[in-house]
């Protein structure tokens, strides 16, 4: 099957999911310039130091709309909860805000943790979202909190959490069928519909689109890259902070691929911290402050992004510089010719479908600068 075909065929109602309809060509991108594959954007929407919320959703969307403009292929935000340094919390929120000023870019989660939300609820969320930018939004979906234990008892209104990772294929399957419509006769939901979507069809003079957000797995680990390859789904792998797993996670999903109505092959992005600047010293000083707010993080202070100057005059503990040499070894950083070079060998030895840059900086400036000088390096479109 090629990716354009889209009518489910399992209905034996064993609630494994199945074909999927989908908008196919939204998943494969093409490469432009002189880029080795597809370059996209995942944007934590960061929070520095002397700076409110307000301004970086500001920044998310500028950051959106240079992306489309320079012929990046997808625009995603990531859900977070807790961290005053990231303003990610409500994907569906930010991306609805996102699609009301831009017009072609994809737009997706990368992604939102299904274990935090009814199935149901993300099935309306992202209907909605698809209704409001049809063919263009991306439904990127994880197994972890993406918080600590507390915050996600918290979001769950449980304490059992091992069990909403446990239930995750579970949770997907019913999530897909809630996006499908297509609960068998006899299942307790096959009278629920989420709106937007098919139902709206079948209604009396009723016309609702085939199409709908193309779901992806994420992972840092083995689990979502062997059920993203056995379901035919694209993979989406968190290279930023688990390199040393990406390779045999790639190798994984392309030996577990069995293919689908989605896809007839593999394809897999990996998510990678990158940040350019005009001079080698700017890059290092502006990923500095990224590395002391992981060092925060991970001791239990979460804060918002330090700026350069407080980042460099930080007087590193032992422990803590070790953290931060092996943090900085798997971000690249630089001039723009030096980061493409990187990015080049990057690609190429992962084999990776496509490049999802993330650019972690305190101000907004720099995130920009660094997007723009990406894109020249490559050649892309769009150039002042």
């Amino acid at each position: 099957m090629n990716e354009n075909q889209g009518d489910r065929t399992d209905g034996d109602g064993t609630g494994e999911p199945g074909t999927l309809r989908t908008d196919g060509d939204g998943i494969r991108g093409t490469a432009a310039g002189t880029a080795p594959v597809p370059l996209s954007v995942l944007d934590l929407v960061t929070v520095g130091q002397g700076r409110t919320a307000s301004q970086a959703l500001r920044t998310g969307v500028e950051i959106a709309r240079l992306a489309e403009l320079r012929g990046f292929h997808r625009y995603w935000v990531a859900e977070h909860h807790s961290m005053p340094g990231v303003a990610s919390s409500s994907p569906a929120v930010l991306l609805a805000h996102i699609a009301a000023h831009t017009d072609r870019i994809r737009l997706g989660s990368g992604g939102v943790m299904l274990p935090n939300h009814a199935p149901l609820v993300i099935a309306e969320q992202f209907g909605t979202l698809e209704a409001m930018a049809p063919g263009r939004i991306d439904l990127g979906l994880g197994r972890a909190p993406g918080t600590g234990g507390a915050t996600a008892a918290a979001l769950r209104r449980s304490d059992r959490l091992n069990e909403g990772a446990d239930d995750f294929p579970q949770q997907l399957s019913e999530l897909i069928r809630f996006l499908d419509d297509d609960f068998p006769d006899g299942h307790p939901y096959a009278r629920i519909h989420a709106v937007p979507g098919p139902v709206q069809a079948t209604a009396p003079g009723g016309v609702q689109s085939a199409h709908r957000p193309p779901v992806w797995l994420l992972g840092s680990s083995g689990f979502s890259a062997r059920l993203a390859g056995t379901l035919g789904l694209p993979f989406a792998f968190a290279h930023h902070f688990s390199a040393r797993n990406t390779i045999p996670a790639l190798d994984l999903y392309r030996s577990s691929f069995r293919p689908s109505a989605v896809l007839d092959a593999p394809y897999a992005l990996i998510g990678v911290s990158a940040l350019a600047a005009d001079e080698e010293a700017e890059a290092r000083g502006q990923v500095l402050t990224g590395a002391l707010s992981m060092v925060r993080l991970r001791t239990g202070r979460p804060g918002l992004i330090p700026s350069p100057e407080e980042a460099a005059a930080y007087g590193f503990s032992p422990m803590e510089r070790e953290f931060v040499d092996g943090w900085l070894a798997d971000v690249i950083h630089g001039t723009a010719d030096e980061v493409r070079t990187r990015l080049d060998d990057l690609a190429k030895r992962t084999g990776a479908d496509e490049l999802m840059i993330t650019a972690n900086a305190h101000g907004g400036e720099a995130r920009l600068r660094s997007y723009e000088l990406i894109a020249d390096a490559y050649g892309l479109p769009g150039a002042a």
